[in-house]
């Protein structure tokens, strides 16, 4: 299993510049490289708390500061970008890290991007829809002739750069949505799933879902991979890990939830979404390595797990000390678990 990193550049605090949040987020970058993490993502937003609105230049930042890791986004919003840039975007990043870009695109959790860019939301799932379709025959072929309904057609167009892989990885960002997971699996594209609340086993229906689609279509059982992206955070003790998390975490949610219309985050809500059976995974690196094993049993299977933490405005010593955690104990506790299944 690989084991990774997402970040969504979270500004780290009130009196912080963002310069300082940019020059710290590529200094964990750099860590979870040392400490053999791999793969690192970055997000995609328009909002003030977030500084990764251009996620492929901070990839391609790190890029030049790191050897072995994947750099990946976590999630480019495709349906209000334009797969061209997009794609050439992420092939100069590949250039430049030596064949270590990959993407997770999706449709996005948030909305900001749709009036900046001039899209109408009722077109939300066909837009991406035709996107990725797009993406996709980029990937694959050099020379694009192609017709869609919310972008000019493309003749005879050559795309350039084209990457040192010879085909980018482009896994499928998802939340809950059924047609998304019948979606990934009939285009046999890698499946990163989005667990940020609830009970992670009850996502296997819908894993469930993926894999017989992709085998309807006629993808081999390796194509159909599936990774879990989750809140988490390790500190030396479950205690420390949940005290140092709460208090940021309540904040964040408590925020969206007046957005969208949930209760405010408690602490004994929080406790049950630490335990055996909640989605984050939270804890000290024993309890952490037991829980990320739980859930690729409960998922049948999971291929990667990235860790998001830095929404939990924690300061940069305590991310550090759990990134340098997680590829020095987490990981070989894990590697170790799954020899043994």
């Amino acid at each position: 299993m690989e084991i990774g990193i997402d970040s969504f550049a979270a500004t780290l605090g009130s009196n912080q510049s963002n310069m300082d949040s940019m020059a710290q987020l590529l200094q964990r970058i750099e860590t979870a490289d040392q400490v053999g993490l791999d793969v690192f993502g970055i997000g995609e937003h328009h909002r003030r708390e977030f500084l990764d609105s251009a996620p492929a230049v901070i990839l391609a930042a790190a890029a030049a500061r790191t050897k072995n890791i994947k750099l990946t986004s976590a999630v480019t919003v495709l349906s209000a970008a334009d797969p061209v840039r997009v794609f050439q975007e992420f092939a100069t990043l590949d250039l430049i890290s030596k064949g270590r870009a990959e993407l997770v695109v999706g449709r996005g959790s948030f909305t900001d991007s749709f009036p900046l860019f001039g899209f109408k939301l009722q077109d939300y799932d066909d837009l991406f829809a035709e996107k990725l379709d797009l993406l996709l025959k980029i990937r694959d072929q050099e020379v694009i002739t192609w017709t869609g309904r919310f972008r000019p057609a493309l003749k005879e167009q050559p795309i350039y750069p084209r990457p040192v892989q010879p085909q980018i990885p482009v896994w499928l960002g998802v939340g809950g949505t059924p047609a998304s997971f019948v979606r990934a699996g009939m285009l046999g594209l890698p499946l990163m799933v989005a667990v940020i609340g609830g009970e992670t086993h009850r996502f296997r229906p819908l894993i469930d879902m993926y894999r017989e689609a992709g085998a309807k279509a006629g993808h081999a059982p390796e194509k159909l991979t599936v990774g879990l992206h989750s809140l988490g955070y390790v500190a030396p003790t479950a205690k420390a890990a949940a005290d140092e998390f709460f208090p940021g975490y309540a904040a964040v949610f408590t925020k969206i939830g007046r957005e969208r219309g949930w209760p405010p985050v408690t602490r004994p809500h929080f406790d049950a979404q630490i335990g055996p059976r909640g989605a984050l995974i939270i804890g000290g690196p024993e309890e952490v390595a037991e829980k990320i094993v739980r859930h690729s049993e409960a998922l049948g299977g999971v291929s990667r797990l990235t860790f998001q933490m830095d929404n939990a405005s924690l300061p940069q010593e305590k991310l550090l000390r759990s990134i340098e955690l997680i590829g020095q104990q987490v990981k070989p506790l894990v590697a170790a678990a799954l020899q043994l299944k």
